[in-house]
């Protein structure tokens, strides 16, 4: 059996041999881009590269990037949809284009992945008034043995990427397909499309134009690719397996939940898989620094915990702590490797199992509410039932089930029709979030990211050396910056000197400068590096003056006197050991 990891090493292995230099995954939480809550796609944290600025590794890089996707959570529980997923991807910024990508396309698929050549479908941009039909990469699949009548040329909306916002670099884009059942008879690519036999694995973009501010497409000096393959679709795929959740990436953890519920899989595949997928995403983002809330990225975790309690009930599993032991288990089945998970265990453990105990309170809170309307001869309409599910994440399950013992049913028909307009509505945002968001570096973020940087050397000379960064976040209203201490609440005047001393750096007008060398000569150098991922072996260092030295990937200003005025709004607790400071810049 092909794992995700086996798979992983034949990618990178590939692209090294081709020049490509391995990065290490980002975190889930864009560090630069307050519009979008996840990094959703293995370009999200290169985007300044793609838009010109030098990457420390060169022109030619490849990785395995963690993704979380929140437009389709409920949607989970098929076979292919995932919340959290791993992305392969290989990357040229403005070094090989068309030519060279789809070559190794062709030789990756066919010689190392073993996709038979007559079962290799491609799609391309079929033109228009902006950009013409792209036949250059058509003939050179031609060229490379795909058969004429496996080409499709479709339209934007298919075979476009871009821009990341209204402006910016884009292109077209050439998709693979291939025939998960060639025992068939062949039919036509719609109809292939359609029976989701023709399943696509793997796609090249091709950045050859920039969206001006008036709508024109002006052609890049420098012309990138932006490649993605998605890890747990090849792997099921390679496996011979049209489930996804049946690949090694996801069978050992289904197997535990089977185990736990003592039911089968076969009868019971939409809750298993929205436990084993909600869990393994709760996992990595909490790991990364988020805690359940009822705003933002933390909303969203706490979602996904409670709707994998709410199926772990149907299933008759009594806690979400032994799932939670098996992610950990089996990380040898996912594609990357990811240090941070071992380092953050516990405090991921304690997270998700204390907002599963808030949950079951919150459950019986909903219970009540549904007696309260039964004693009420009150009919629970779809439209109640969905503000059970709402404001308590009630499950409709158990609405039916609490109304069955009183000879009562439920209208299902009114409840899906109030969840399907709420989902289109949540898609809607998540859609505009991330096509607003990937290219966000505007001046006023710049002066925020530079003040976390100040921030962070001024929290260790006045708390401690022990103090050291946990997590950030930046918008263009503040700054969020996490910080591990165990001294609890700081002192009105801790608060005082550590803003003071943030400001006298700032007026003293300290040049910001970087510097591109190796890690471990970084290390040596006495530059911070406290962040939860591996580092590749060269990194970029900014030093401010001689108050801050930081590995980082930016963007800064040039000196300090560009960040304005610094003001601590907010302090709070994250979790045991962990604060927040929340803080403005005028």
């Amino acid at each position: 059996m092909l794992t995700g990891r086996d798979l992983y090493n034949k990618y990178v292995d590939f692209f090294v041999s081709k020049g490509h230099v391995e990065i290490p995954s980002a975190s889930l939480i864009p560090e630069n881009d307050p519009t979008t809550l996840f990094i959703s796609a293995g370009m999200h944290p290169l985007v300044p590269y793609l838009l010109g600025k030098t990457h420390q590794d060169g022109k030619r890089v490849v990785d395995v990037q963690k993704c979380v996707r929140t437009g389709d959570i409920d949607d989970v529980g098929d076979t292919t949809h995932h919340t959290f997923f791993e992305m392969l991807g290989n990357w040229s910024f403005g070094d090989y284009f068309k030519d060279d990508q789809i070559a190794w396309s062709f030789e990756f698929l066919t010689k190392h992945l073993g996709y038979k050549v007559e079962d290799i479908y491609i799609t391309c941009f079929e033109g228009d008034d902006n950009s013409p039909k792209d036949e250059y990469s058509a003939s050179l699949w031609i060229a490379q043995g795909i058969d004429k009548t496996h080409i499709n040329f479709l339209g934007k909306e298919d075979n476009w990427w871009g821009p990341a916002g209204l402006t910016g670099p884009c292109g077209p884009d050439s998709e693979m397909f291939v025939d998960t059942d060639p025992t068939l008879p062949k039919v036509s690519f719609q109809e292939g499309q359609n029976a989701k036999r023709y399943v696509e694995v793997w796609n090249d973009v091709f950045m050859q134009y920039n969206k001006t501010a008036d709508g024109k497409f002006v052609v890049l000096q420098q012309k990138n690719v932006d490649t993605g393959m998605g890890v747990e679709r090849n792997t099921a795929i390679l496996n011979g397996f049209d489930d996804n959740y049946r690949s090694p990436v996801w069978w050992p953890i289904i197997e535990n939940i089977q185990n736990l519920s003592q039911k089968p899989y076969e009868t019971n595949e939409a809750s298993m898989r929205i436990v084993a997928d909600h869990v393994r995403a709760t996992v990595f983002i909490a790991t990364d620094g988020i805690i359940p809330s009822n705003k933002e990225a933390g909303y969203v975790l706490r979602r996904l915990i409670r709707r994998a309690v709410r199926q772990c009930l149907l299933l008759n599993i009594s806690s979400l702590e032994p799932i939670v032991g098996s992610i950990y288990d089996n990380q040898n089945n996912f594609a990357g490797t990811y240090p941070e998970l071992d380092q953050q265990k516990q405090k991921v453990i304690e997270i998700i199992l204390g907002e599963e105990k808030k949950f079951k309170n919150t459950i019986q809170n909903g219970l009540r509410e549904i007696e309260k309307l039964i004693a009420k001869k009150q009919i629970v309409s779809g439209e109640d039932a969905f503000k059970l599910y709402e404001s308590f994440g009630f499950p409709v399950e158990l609405v039916v089930e609490e109304l069955k013992k009183h000879n009562l049913t439920l209208d299902l028909d009114a409840f899906n029709l109030k969840k399907q307009s709420h989902q289109d509505a949540s898609r809607t945002l998540s859609a505009g979030k991330f096509k607003s968001g990937l290219a966000d570096n505007t001046f006023l973020l710049t002066r925020y990211h530079t003040a976390t940087h100040l921030l962070h050397t001024a929290l260790r000379q006045v708390l401690g050396s022990d103090t050291h960064q946990d997590g950030s976040n930046n918008t263009a209203e503040r700054l969020r910056f996490d910080f591990t201490y165990s001294g609890g609440k700081l002192t009105d005047e801790q608060v005082l000197e550590i803003e003071n001393l943030v400001n006298q750096k700032i007026k003293e007008n300290l040049p910001v400068s970087i510097e591109t060398m190796p890690f471990t000569e970084a290390q040596s150098n006495g530059a911070l590096a406290f962040f939860k991922t591996r580092y590749p072996e060269v990194v970029s260092v900014y030093t401010i003056g001689d108050f801050s030295k930081e590995v980082c990937t930016g963007p800064h200003v040039n000196s300090t006197s560009e960040v304005g005025e610094f003001k601590i709004t907010k302090q709070e607790s994250v979790s045991s050991g962990v604060r927040r400071i929340y803080a403005s810049i005028n």
